[in-house]
């Protein structure tokens, strides 16, 4: 393989050499195993206690709308918090804003777990994403260093293939915890997740060289945000990978109640039927890796806006029909999470392809638009809760249609440009 550097346009060896080079540079499983924990902290945040959401609302007296509002409130916090993190990253490099962080995604963590209401899990929820989602941001920013264009796209998409194992074993996990030692004992696990990704922090280097770092203080950085906004390059495919993420983040908010309480799948058994649709990721993920460089982030993008808006009408039928019951509803959301691999690493690199000196911020973003838009897929299916799959059926089909909607407004040559 090979990467591209972008400050100078060269193409040098890539970073996964046997033994770390006179740079610094690490051997390619440890970069790769760092960015694919920073780059999932909003999955593993939140999968693993799916599974102990109803019991959860039983110990803490409060029933599935406020429950579903702790994953919206993460989702909150993670979107925001997104916004903060991009600028302090190119004004002072990746890895410092990420031990931050991490310190943060602990203290939230530790927080939940000592929570004695729904109110307090909520507040933590949030310290919690304020902290990971400085990993998610600044671990784009790493990839965006190191590579550019379709380049990008595709080691996005192998990230996101590895990367998949969390939410696949996270349910399964977490279910296992809850049965062992309680719903508690998930959040302390995290605590130790968190210092475990921090001491691994110190073995890789840092990507943004002094030289290339923005001078612009942190405040006026953000308010520079309101001309990147303005610029279609960055807003139309985020966009298109927001609206799929409400779509993504209704099936984590809703599913516990639709599997477990709806369709009575035992909890411990939660983690295996939502990991059908985590398997599905999985897949079109490691498909885009080998078609992206020959196809274009594009026509893979739009590929994955029509699979997400036929998806989600099926899903929608499904749920408002009971047609197939539980096999029939997990069938037709696995379909939806089966066009993440097409769209979510091409909204990424495209938006970021023209912005190499920019791309904390750029970054920073879209994952605002991305999280953002979770919140309120999750948010809606809380509000709509009647005990019921339709929400979450009708919350999905909605995202899948605005997600191909706006990859019908890409300009031609837009996210498959190379650089």
């Amino acid at each position: 393989m090979e990467a591209v550097t972008p400050a100078a346009g060269l193409v040098q060896p890539d970073v996964g050499d046997a033994h770390e080079d006179a740079r610094g540079s690490p051997p390619a499983w440890r970069l790769l195993a760092v960015l694919c924990t920073l780059l999932g902290f909003g999955s593993i945040s939140t999968d693993v206690y799916l599974p102990a959401l109803p019991t959860m609302g039983l110990a803490l007296h409060a029933g599935a709308g406020p429950m579903e509002w702790t994953v919206s409130s993460y989702l909150a916090g993670f979107s925001i918090g997104q916004l903060f993190w991009g600028p302090i990253g190119d004004r002072f490099g990746r890895k410092r804003p990420i031990a931050v962080g991490i310190a943060l995604f602990v203290a939230g963590s530790a927080g939940c777990a000592l929570s004695s209401s729904v109110g307090q899990i909520i507040a933590s929820r949030v310290l919690q994403a304020l902290g990971a989602c400085a990993g998610v941001v600044l671990g784009r920013a790493i990839v965006r260093d190191l590579y550019a264009g379709d380049r990008a796209a595709q080691m996005l998409s192998t990230l996101m293939t590895v990367m998949g194992i969390a939410p696949l074993l996270g349910p399964i996990v977490g279910g296992q915890v809850l049965a062992l030692a309680g719903w508690r004992a998930i959040f302390w696990l995290l605590v130790g997740v968190g210092v475990v990704i921090m001491a691994a922090l110190v073995s890789i280097p840092e990507t943004l060289p002094r030289e290339r770092r923005s001078m612009v203080p942190p405040g006026r950085a953000i308010a520079q945000y309101f001309a990147l906004l303005r610029d279609r390059r960055i807003v139309v495919p985020a966009l298109a990978g927001g609206a799929f993420f409400a779509g993504s983040f209704a099936y984590v908010a809703g599913t516990p109640l639709a599997f477990i309480t709806y369709h009575h799948v035992p909890p411990r058994y939660f983690g295996l039927l939502f990991g059908s649709g985590v398997a599905g990721i999985i897949g079109s993920n490691m498909i885009n890796a080998r078609l992206v460089a020959r196809l274009g982030g594009r026509h893979m993008l739009r590929l994955g806006g029509v699979l997400a808006a036929a998806a989600g009408v099926v899903s929608a039928i499904v749920a408002m029909t009971d047609f197939g019951g539980l096999a029939g509803l997990a069938i037709a959301l696995m379909a939806y999470l089966c066009a993440s691999g097409l769209i979510m690493a091409n909204s990424i690199a495209g938006a970021m392809t023209d912005f190499p000196d920019r791309a904390g911020a750029v970054s920073a973003i879209v994952g605002a638009i991305h999280y953002g838009s979770g919140m309120a897929g999750s948010a809606a299916v809380g509000l709509l809760a009647d005990g019921t799959p339709r929400p979450l059926g009708l919350v999905i089909a909605a995202a899948g249609i605005a997600c191909l909607a706006s990859v019908a407004c890409l300009r031609p040559g837009a996210v498959a440009r190379r650089i």
